[in-house]
């Protein structure tokens, strides 16, 4: 074989040989051990959008609605929700309440809470027509499931979620919606609610809703679902322990001080071991290695940061996860390890 091309053909093999090497090392940072699973979070569930605000509106005292565009968008169920990426960079999670079949736009509607973390104000004061967002999801924890009869509780701006069920309902289906709010004015959809009848919608406004009454005469399997302030969620969960939830916020604020104690957090991808502190967090010391990792509400409720849990126990703290998923995962946000050492897939 002449010189030239003996090179060229060693050439080719060696270059072929690196691309082959990358795509093995891209696989599994820790070639040549075997591929780890594809991790469960630490990254968006489905791949991030970038949509433009088409629409603004206040729909209630307080509640901004935004119509958010784009092209052949993940179709969503009943329930569904969406991150949202704010301008400053701050993640929040809104419920979509505009038609699952629409491809081409998501609907949200947020209320301005004056002592909140800061999202809903970015919303209202800073998000204008024409911005363009990023947005990851959707992503369902309060699926609409098959039942012989539905009973809906809901606060203020917890219609969301549950306005697309009331659509998807089919016709004859057997329902009763209990809708409570400081005021008529703050409370949106009022208009379109009224349509499905007050045979099927009781609107309470400026008083605590009779949730006794409504709650004792549930038809047999009746699906419960209920959205809103703590304090309502808590009263319908007092009386009916088999409801559905669906929580905007934390039912309380993490306890920092149980009993906190420093250990080890071995990132099995990265190869790296951490300390976390008695007065940190699993997701602090990640993010001082692995400033890309994503997280939101830092309170144990969103499961924007759950990681998959190699080995070792942990001490849950989190509002989201089941029995389940706790067996092998944790929200690095809020949970610690029971002993001295945890290995998470990272």
């Amino acid at each position: 074989m002449p010189k030239p091309l003996t090179v060229a053909v060693l050439a080719g093999a060696a270059l072929l040989t690196r691309r082959a090497l990358r795509r093995r090392v891209r696989a599994s940072p820790l070639w040549p051990l075997p591929a780890l699973d594809p991790p469960i979070s630490g990254r968006p569930r489905s791949r991030a959008l970038k949509l433009r605000v088409a629409a603004r509106e206040t729909v209630a005292e307080g509640v901004v609605q935004l119509r958010l565009e784009g092209r052949d968008l993940p179709r969503w169920e009943p329930g569904a929700h969406i991150d949202l990426v704010l301008p400053s960079g701050l993640v929040r999670q809104y419920s979509l309440c505009g038609d699952p079949a629409d491809t081409s736009s998501y609907t949200v509607a947020t209320r301005l809470v004056e002592d909140g973390r800061g999202g809903s104000r970015e919303v209202h004061e800073q998000v204008r027509v024409g911005a363009e967002l990023e947005v990851r999801g959707p992503r369902n924890r309060f699926p609409l499931v098959d039942a012989p009869a539905y009973v809906f509780v809901v606060g203020g701006i917890g219609i969301t979620p549950v306005l697309p069920m009331l659509r998807a309902l089919p016709e004859g289906a057997n329902w009763r919606l209990l809708y409570a709010g400081r005021t008529p004015n703050s409370m949106p959809f009022l208009g379109e609610l009224a349509e499905f009848g007050a045979d099927r919608v009781t609107v309470v406004s400026g008083r605590r809703p009779e949730l006794d009454a409504l709650l004792a005469e549930l038809p047999e399997g009746a699906a419960v679902y209920c959205c809103g302030p703590e304090g309502l969620m808590a009263a319908v969960a007092e009386r009916f322990p088999d409801v559905r939830l669906e929580r905007f916020a934390p039912r309380t604020a993490p306890d920092g001080s149980r009993g906190n104690a420093a250990f080890e957090v071995e990132l099995r991808r990265s190869g790296r071991t951490l300390t976390v502190s008695a007065d940190s967090t699993v997701l602090a010391a990640v993010r001082a290695e692995l400033p890309d990792t994503l997280y939101s509400c830092e309170q144990g409720f969103c499961g924007t940061c759950r990681q998959r849990v190699v080995e070792g126990e942990v001490e849950h703290r989190d509002e989201l996860l089941t029995d389940a998923e706790r067996e092998d995962s944790m929200l690095i946000c809020v949970s610690r390890a029971r002993g001295g050492r945890i290995v998470l897939d990272m």
